[in-house]
């Protein structure tokens, strides 16, 4: 990796992505310290410090905005459950699906208007939802309506410069400009890590062998957690294709062996994105409509703790163990979703007949289509399990008593997305002819 991105500097094109990339980010994390205005800061701090529900979830994504009440607080998830929102109703409506599956490029255009349509109006629901949230607890300069319209305003415009800014990243710079805006995000958190097992090992200025070893072992877990996400991130079942000799123009084309290559988590990280933004989303709402949401009672209040209870503490066991197995379910359903809509079998095995192909003791048309849809089916089910069993760490943390806000999620976002910007700068590379750099 450290390779590839030297000798990605040494070509010019490459290296100018890069800079752009470096400039956009810059203004996200500078974003991230510009306070909503109307935000008595002494106030928040203490709000802030005492608020243990959704706010840490959301904070670690937005590489702690949100404890800043700043401009950048909602982050982008209104785009994502925005993305979610528009690709289900993609298949169930017919014009929507042929303007995604055969739009083309026009068709890709107007979908992402849409989806930025819908990502504003969720991101006034979502802003009035958190004014709300935090009218009573006295941050706001004063209770005025126009303080509430600023406050609101802000945070839609900061959502909205997010979703430029990632727009930006994709089509100037390198990677997916949303997921390194998430990944900056998260990693931004790193030195907060460091400061929990530091005090872990030092407590009150002693030396604790205890807190040691505690920290020794979520290093080597870390390790180890890192290693099998990069493992089955690369991993891949490659199934044989062989090409008959044809007549192409006057020429006679030989046979040609070649593969497919089938990831385990072709879907990448996304599926733990969505589920993530799905299961705080009813949150976010009820905060509208509740007041003093977290000391209320009821049906409402119980799906609200539901819906925060893989990032509080203070949640009753229960609402954990129902959470995370709503939300294994959902990375699975996920999983099958976007892989599904990346790779469609019968699509691979038409196109493998139609160029004269066939895979090695299976008939060419529909018995290769099964084939396909049968490996397919089983690898989504070991990585889709894969993706939802590390995502639902934190919950099996909290038996061990520790409150590490750096957990399996977060891991595998921040692996994922390295993987697949370091494999797009490797394609920059490639398609510039760059020789020898993976040598």
């Amino acid at each position: 990796m450290f390779k590839t991105i030297k000798n990605a500097l040494k070509t010019q094109e490459v290296r100018k992505k890069l800079f752009m990339t470096l400039v956009l980010l810059i203004v996200f994390r500078l974003g991230c310290f510009i306070t909503v205005p109307g935000v008595d800061t002494f106030a928040l701090a203490e709000a802030m410090e005492s608020d243990n529900g959704i706010a840490g979830l959301i904070n670690i994504i937005s590489g702690g905005a949100f404890s800043r009440f700043s401009i950048f607080a909602m982050t982008i998830s209104p785009y994502i459950t925005a993305s979610i929102v528009i690709q289900l109703l993609a298949m169930v409506i017919p014009s929507l699906e042929r303007l995604a599956k055969e739009g083309g490029e026009e068709g890709r255009r107007k979908m992402n208007k849409y989806t930025k349509y819908l990502t504003i109006i969720l991101a006034v629901v979502e802003a009035l939802g958190i004014y709300l949230s935090y009218r009573t607890s006295g941050i706001f300069t004063n209770q005025e309506t126009m303080t509430g319209v600023l406050v609101v305003l802000s945070l839609v415009t900061g959502t909205a410069l997010l979703m430029w800014l990632g727009e930006q990243i994709t089509n100037k710079g390198i990677g997916n400009g949303i997921s390194i805006i998430i990944f900056i995000g998260i990693i931004s958190s790193l030195p907060g890590v460091v400061t929990t097992l530091w005090n872990l090992v030092i407590v009150n200025g002693i030396f604790a062998t205890t807190g040691l070893l505690i920290a020794l072992a979520i290093i080597i877990g870390a390790i180890v957690l890192v290693a099998g996400v990069v493992f089955v991130q690369t991993a891949e079942r490659r199934v044989p294709v062989q090409y008959a000799k044809k007549v192409v123009g006057r020429k006679m084309v030989g046979a040609q062996n070649t593969h497919i290559p089938l990831k385990l988590a072709m879907a990448g990280v996304m599926p733990v994105i969505f589920a993530s933004s799905f299961m705080t989303f009813p949150a976010m709402i009820l905060q509208i409509f509740i007041k003093d949401i977290n000391t209320a009672t009821g049906f409402w209040a119980g799906i609200y703790k539901f819906s925060i209870a893989t990032s509080s503490s203070e949640v009753p066991i229960g609402y954990s163990i129902a959470n995370s197995i709503i939300y294994l379910l959902l990375i699975v359903g996920f999983t099958f979703f976007y892989t599904y809509a990346t790779f469609n079998p019968a699509e691979v095995s038409a196109n493998i007949k139609k160029n004269g192909g066939f895979v090695p003791g299976i008939r060419a048309g529909k018995p290769t289509t099964e084939y396909l849809a049968s490996i397919i089916s089983k690898l989504t089910w070991f990585g889709g399990f894969f993706l939802a069993l590390i995502a639902i760490l934190p919950m099996l943390m909290r038996f061990t008593g520790l409150n590490v806000a750096f957990g399996g999620t977060s891991i595998l976002i921040v692996v994922g997305v390295a993987l697949e910007t370091v494999q797009q700068l490797e394609s920059q590379l490639v398609m510039r002819h760059y020789k020898g750099f993976l040598e």
